[in-house]
């Protein structure tokens, strides 16, 4: 039996795992803010049209790139909420946003190529690009500015090699919302190099602190922009696993015949459901948006008030990228506030070199449980 590849072995590390694994086999009260999943169930509406779909025999394959209907209603909410404008030709609707990413970066980063991001980074763009035989490059951001985006940076390691480059806005881990002249430098960077910009904006529904946009949207719509989206976040529908990926028509049919061989197509029934969330009643997901928005300022003003803790502000998603003033790595001392104060963190240094030394606080928990959590990490702050 062969051992498997290296670079399956090489994307299988993951520091928050850790974390994941500890927290589930403690049989104790813990506050879990390790997690990046909305703690709201699927809206009944949403549920209702999925079962009826299923009653009506919408349980065969659907076309490999989604159903018609369903990439319509697609195309007219990134249009609607983001400004981003799509023929369905140019979608495939996928299983979550994590088959988008994935399909994207094998259709653009070859063997050896280079899929740049800032840092601190969602983990998984480095796996796929280990996936995609290429080479995953972390430019790390300034955590003097917390981690804002500073395009001279990307724009300089920039060079032949470079394939794409993702650009996550709301960021995961940080919550920062990049700047629209940043993305701009990137995305005509970018294209000077031949690159691809891979828009991540899973989170982009949960935008607080301004209105949303894309990424295609900001910079003309040029053609070397993929948009990655998802119901997950937003729409409280993560394990329905439907998301999607839009671009140029070249970049998506290419994608589809990789998909082909892969998941095929996806769900019937969750295509179903993701139409209901994007055209039916928005005021459950409207509510959770609010619900989201007085976390996101009690986290803020609760960190403000604990000694030796910071912050950059969250403008978006559902984390906080805490800096506690601790002498001790990321791992260490999220494995402490576990085992000795009963609080569940994500490691900073599982999101990358620039995460070292930082905790990612999901806030996708209570009002209570967030107090009582932020209460034991500042006592683990202190007792240290």
């Amino acid at each position: 039996m062969h051992e498997p590849t290296e670079r399956v072995q090489r994307a299988s590390r993951s520091q928050i795992r850790v974390m994941y694994d500890l927290a589930e086999a403690a049989d104790r009260d813990l506050v879990r803010l390790e997690v990046g999943e909305p703690d709201f169930d699927t809206p009944e509406h949403v549920i209702d049209a999925a079962a009826a779909a299923a009653r009506d025999g919408a349980t065969h394959y659907t076309p490999n790139a989604g159903t018609p209907e369903c990439r319509r209603a697609i195309r007219d909410a990134m249009a609607a909420d983001y400004g981003v404008e799509h023929t369905i030709d140019e979608i495939v609707v996928t299983v979550g946003g994590m088959e988008a990413l994935h399909l994207a970066t094998m259709a653009v980063v070859g063997p050896g190529e280079e899929l740049l991001y800032p840092g601190p980074a969602w983990p998984n763009y480095e796996t796929q690009a280990f996936l995609a035989d290429g080479q995953p490059v972390e430019v790390p951001m300034p955590a003097e500015t917390g981690f804002a985006l500073d395009p001279d940076r990307l724009v300089e390691r920039m060079g032949p090699e470079t394939a794409a480059v993702v650009l996550t806005t709301p960021s995961n881990p940080t919550g920062r919302v990049f700047e629209p002249a940043a993305i701009r430098a990137v995305v005509e960077a970018a294209a000077d190099c031949g690159a691809y910009v891979i828009a991540d904006e899973v989170y982009a529904g949960l935008t607080y602190d301004r209105d949303p946009r894309g990424v295609a949207a900001l910079t003309g719509h040029p053609p070397h922009v993929l948009t990655v989206g998802s119901c997950s976040k937003t729409y409280a529908m993560t394990g329905w696993r439907l998301g999607w990926l839009a671009g140029d028509r070249a970049v998506i049919d290419e994608v589809t015949k990789v998909r082909e061989s892969t998941t095929a197509c996806p769900s019937s029934v969750a295509q179903a459901a993701a139409i209901e969330a994007l055209t039916g009643s928005q005021e459950p997901f409207e509510a959770m948006y609010e619900a989201f928005a007085e976390r996101r300022d009690l986290v803020v003003d609760r960190i403000a008030d604990i000694d030796g803790l910071s912050a950059p502000r969250p403008e978006g998603a559902f984390y906080a990228f805490l800096d506690p003033d601790v002498d001790a790595d990321a791992l260490s001392f999220a494995k402490y506030l576990l085992r000795e104060h009963g609080v569940v963190l994500a490691p900073g240094s599982g999101f990358g070199t620039a995460g070292e030394g930082r905790l990612r606080l999901s806030f996708a928990a209570s009002k209570e449980r967030l107090r009582t959590g932020l209460d034991r990490i500042a006592a683990g702050i202190a007792s240290y």
